[in-house]
Protein backbone atom coordinates (compact mmCIF):
# COMPACT_ATOMS: atom_id res chain seq x y z
CA UNK A 1 0.00 0.00 0.00
CA UNK A 2 1.42 3.55 -1.24
CA UNK A 3 2.20 5.12 2.18
CA UNK A 4 -0.58 8.58 2.52
CA UNK A 5 1.30 12.13 1.78
CA UNK A 6 0.58 15.32 4.04
CA UNK A 7 1.14 18.60 2.95
CA UNK A 8 2.97 21.25 4.90
CA UNK A 9 1.56 24.54 3.64
CA UNK A 10 3.37 27.69 4.54
CA UNK A 11 0.75 29.70 3.79
CA UNK A 12 1.60 33.39 4.25
CA UNK A 13 2.64 35.43 0.89
CA UNK A 14 4.18 38.68 2.04
CA UNK A 15 7.21 39.72 0.55
CA UNK A 16 8.65 39.78 3.64
CA UNK A 17 7.84 36.76 5.60
CA UNK A 18 8.34 34.79 8.99
CA UNK A 19 6.54 31.48 7.89
CA UNK A 20 9.13 29.40 6.03
CA UNK A 21 10.63 29.49 9.64
CA UNK A 22 7.66 28.85 11.30
CA UNK A 23 6.47 25.54 9.09
CA UNK A 24 10.06 24.58 9.57
CA UNK A 25 10.00 24.77 13.37
CA UNK A 26 6.48 22.52 12.93
CA UNK A 27 8.27 20.08 10.43
CA UNK A 28 10.39 19.18 12.82
CA UNK A 29 8.34 17.78 15.51
CA UNK A 30 5.20 16.65 13.36
CA UNK A 31 8.06 14.36 11.10
CA UNK A 32 8.86 11.82 13.53
CA UNK A 33 5.21 10.68 14.81
CA UNK A 34 3.69 11.26 10.59
CA UNK A 35 6.91 9.56 9.57
CA UNK A 36 7.01 6.49 12.00
CA UNK A 37 3.74 5.74 10.75
CA UNK A 38 4.32 5.53 7.20
CA UNK A 39 3.12 8.85 6.17
CA UNK A 40 5.52 11.13 3.81
CA UNK A 41 5.49 15.16 4.37
CA UNK A 42 5.61 17.60 1.60
CA UNK A 43 6.51 21.13 2.20
CA UNK A 44 4.27 23.06 0.14
CA UNK A 45 4.59 26.96 -0.05
CA UNK A 46 1.62 28.75 -1.48
CA UNK A 47 3.56 32.22 -2.14
CA UNK A 48 4.82 30.05 -5.54
CA UNK A 49 1.36 29.80 -7.05
CA UNK A 50 0.80 33.42 -7.11
CA UNK A 51 -2.76 32.49 -6.94
CA UNK A 52 -4.32 36.37 -8.09
CA UNK A 53 -7.67 37.25 -6.10
CA UNK A 54 -10.05 34.14 -7.32
CA UNK A 55 -10.60 35.16 -11.03
CA UNK A 56 -12.29 31.73 -12.56
CA UNK A 57 -15.32 31.69 -14.47
CA UNK A 58 -16.60 28.71 -12.66
CA UNK A 59 -17.30 28.25 -9.10
CA UNK A 60 -14.91 25.79 -7.69
CA UNK A 61 -17.80 23.42 -6.23
CA UNK A 62 -18.58 22.69 -10.17
CA UNK A 63 -15.04 21.45 -10.39
CA UNK A 64 -14.19 18.88 -11.64
CA UNK A 65 -17.53 17.15 -12.41
CA UNK A 66 -19.75 20.15 -13.87
CA UNK A 67 -16.10 22.87 -15.21
CA UNK A 68 -12.75 23.09 -15.63
CA UNK A 69 -10.69 25.33 -14.56
CA UNK A 70 -9.57 27.94 -17.41
CA UNK A 71 -6.22 29.66 -15.81
CA UNK A 72 -2.75 27.62 -15.25
CA UNK A 73 -2.52 28.68 -11.71
CA UNK A 74 -5.93 27.49 -10.48
CA UNK A 75 -5.05 24.18 -12.15
CA UNK A 76 -1.39 24.03 -10.26
CA UNK A 77 -2.85 24.58 -7.25
CA UNK A 78 -5.34 22.06 -7.69
CA UNK A 79 -3.25 19.36 -8.73
CA UNK A 80 -1.38 19.71 -5.75
CA UNK A 81 -3.79 20.20 -3.07
CA UNK A 82 -5.78 17.13 -4.63
CA UNK A 83 -2.13 14.75 -4.92
CA UNK A 84 -1.97 14.82 -0.91
CA UNK A 85 -4.15 13.03 1.96
CA UNK A 86 -4.36 15.29 4.56
CA UNK A 87 -2.86 18.76 5.30
CA UNK A 88 -1.08 21.16 8.06
CA UNK A 89 -1.90 24.73 7.86
CA UNK A 90 0.42 26.78 8.89
CA UNK A 91 -1.42 30.72 9.04
CA UNK A 92 -0.75 33.79 9.93
CA UNK A 93 -3.16 36.47 11.65
CA UNK A 94 -3.27 39.60 10.25
CA UNK A 95 -5.05 42.70 12.34
CA UNK A 96 -7.48 40.07 14.80
CA UNK A 97 -8.18 38.12 11.96
CA UNK A 98 -7.17 35.64 8.60
CA UNK A 99 -4.63 36.64 6.24
CA UNK A 100 -6.40 37.36 2.89
CA UNK A 101 -3.98 35.36 0.87
CA UNK A 102 -4.94 32.29 3.57
CA UNK A 103 -8.51 32.65 2.63
CA UNK A 104 -8.16 33.37 -1.01
CA UNK A 105 -6.23 29.81 -1.53
CA UNK A 106 -8.88 27.83 0.82
CA UNK A 107 -11.40 29.65 -1.36
CA UNK A 108 -9.98 28.28 -4.83
CA UNK A 109 -10.88 24.66 -4.14
CA UNK A 110 -13.77 22.57 -2.81
CA UNK A 111 -13.68 18.67 -3.89
CA UNK A 112 -9.67 18.36 -3.94
CA UNK A 113 -9.67 19.60 0.08
CA UNK A 114 -13.32 18.01 1.04
CA UNK A 115 -13.54 15.09 3.27
CA UNK A 116 -9.57 14.88 4.00
CA UNK A 117 -7.95 15.61 7.57
CA UNK A 118 -6.33 19.06 8.29
CA UNK A 119 -4.31 20.86 11.37
CA UNK A 120 -3.66 24.05 11.85
CA UNK A 121 -1.12 25.94 13.14
CA UNK A 122 -1.26 29.50 13.29
CA UNK A 123 1.09 32.29 14.31
CA UNK A 124 1.48 35.89 15.21
CA UNK A 125 1.60 38.32 18.34
CA UNK A 126 -1.09 37.21 20.09
CA UNK A 127 -0.90 33.31 18.70
CA UNK A 128 -3.22 34.08 16.01
CA UNK A 129 -6.27 32.73 17.61
CA UNK A 130 -8.76 34.27 16.17
CA UNK A 131 -7.59 33.37 12.73
CA UNK A 132 -7.55 29.57 13.72
CA UNK A 133 -11.00 29.79 14.76
CA UNK A 134 -11.95 31.56 11.36
CA UNK A 135 -9.75 29.08 9.29
CA UNK A 136 -11.81 26.09 11.41
CA UNK A 137 -15.08 27.23 10.82
CA UNK A 138 -14.20 27.87 7.25
CA UNK A 139 -12.72 24.49 6.57
CA UNK A 140 -15.44 22.44 8.91
CA UNK A 141 -18.01 23.64 6.63
CA UNK A 142 -16.50 22.31 3.32
CA UNK A 143 -16.57 19.57 4.84
CA UNK A 144 -12.57 18.71 5.84
CA UNK A 145 -11.93 16.93 9.09
CA UNK A 146 -10.44 19.55 11.54
CA UNK A 147 -8.01 18.19 14.21
CA UNK A 148 -9.11 19.34 17.79
CA UNK A 149 -5.65 20.50 18.70
CA UNK A 150 -4.34 24.04 17.00
CA UNK A 151 -1.56 25.44 18.64
CA UNK A 152 -1.39 29.04 18.71
CA UNK A 153 1.95 30.30 18.59
CA UNK A 154 2.40 34.04 20.01
CA UNK A 155 5.86 35.75 19.13
CA UNK A 156 7.85 37.09 22.60
CA UNK A 157 6.99 40.71 23.01
CA UNK A 158 10.84 42.37 21.98
CA UNK A 159 10.95 40.01 18.97
CA UNK A 160 8.00 40.92 17.53
CA UNK A 161 9.37 43.60 14.47
CA UNK A 162 11.91 40.52 14.35
CA UNK A 163 9.12 39.02 13.39
CA UNK A 164 7.83 41.50 11.11
CA UNK A 165 11.03 41.57 8.87
CA UNK A 166 11.07 37.91 8.43
CA UNK A 167 13.18 36.86 11.36
CA UNK A 168 11.98 34.21 14.07
CA UNK A 169 13.64 35.48 16.91
CA UNK A 170 15.84 33.55 19.53
CA UNK A 171 13.53 34.04 22.57
CA UNK A 172 10.67 32.84 20.68
CA UNK A 173 12.15 30.14 18.89
CA UNK A 174 13.20 28.95 22.73
CA UNK A 175 9.88 29.48 24.34
CA UNK A 176 7.68 27.87 21.71
CA UNK A 177 10.51 24.59 21.89
CA UNK A 178 9.79 24.54 25.67
CA UNK A 179 5.95 25.25 25.96
CA UNK A 180 4.82 24.36 22.25
CA UNK A 181 6.24 21.21 20.98
CA UNK A 182 4.01 18.95 22.88
CA UNK A 183 1.03 20.70 21.54
CA UNK A 184 2.23 20.42 18.32
CA UNK A 185 3.08 16.78 18.61
CA UNK A 186 -0.58 16.63 19.76
CA UNK A 187 -2.14 17.99 16.82
CA UNK A 188 0.41 15.46 14.78
CA UNK A 189 -1.17 12.43 16.72
CA UNK A 190 -4.74 13.64 16.35
CA UNK A 191 -4.13 14.09 12.30
CA UNK A 192 -2.56 11.02 12.37
CA UNK A 193 -5.88 9.54 13.54
CA UNK A 194 -8.25 10.86 11.28
CA UNK A 195 -5.83 9.85 8.76
CA UNK A 196 -6.69 6.61 9.63
CA UNK A 197 -9.89 7.03 9.04
CA UNK A 198 -11.78 6.82 5.16
CA UNK A 199 -11.78 10.48 3.77
CA UNK A 200 -15.90 10.89 3.94
CA UNK A 201 -18.20 14.14 4.26
CA UNK A 202 -19.63 12.29 6.71
CA UNK A 203 -16.64 12.33 9.20
CA UNK A 204 -16.02 15.75 8.84
CA UNK A 205 -16.22 17.93 11.96
CA UNK A 206 -18.88 20.90 12.26
CA UNK A 207 -18.24 24.55 13.43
Amino acid sequence: MASKSVALITMSTRGTRVGPSVSSFVEKIIEKPLTSAGFTIANVDLVKFNLPVYNEPVAPAMVPDKAQFKYEHSRAWSAEIKKHDGYVLVIPEYNYSVAGGTKNAIDYLMNEWKGKPVAIVSYGTRGGTSASEQVKGALSGMGLRVAETRPALAFNQPDIFTAIGGKLGDATLKAWEAEQTANVAKAAEDLKDLLMQPNTPANALRP
